[in-house]
């Protein structure tokens, strides 16, 4: 039984771990004239700077921005300290 209970923990805590929040920092820019912003945006799926790139280059360029990098990836006990950097740009995509 304490094998039992202790393969459920375990198995609880792999899920949680799995379902955390993903957030990337990221700058882009736009020409005519040019201008730069750094962002942070929630990230789905693998919390990874490609996974994050995938996701961030279509919705920066349906609002006329292109994605020079993605800075990293992190959870959300990094999100306090990048939100006055990212100002309007943060959690916007």
């Amino acid at each position: 039984m304490k094998h039992f209970i202790s393969l459920l923990l375990v198995l609880f805590v792999t899920a949680n771990a799995a379902q955390a929040a993903c957030f990337a920092d990221y700058k882009a820019k736009r020409d005519g004239p040019l201008r730069l912003h750094y962002g942070v945006a929630e990230i789905e799926g693998p919390c990874t700077t490609e996974s994050a790139a995938a996701q961030l280059r279509p919705k920066l360029q349906s609002d006329g921005w292109e994605l020079l990098t993605v800075v990293g990836t992190f959870d959300d006990s990094g999100l306090d300290s990048r939100k006055d950097s990212a100002g309007e740009y943060f959690l916007r995509y």
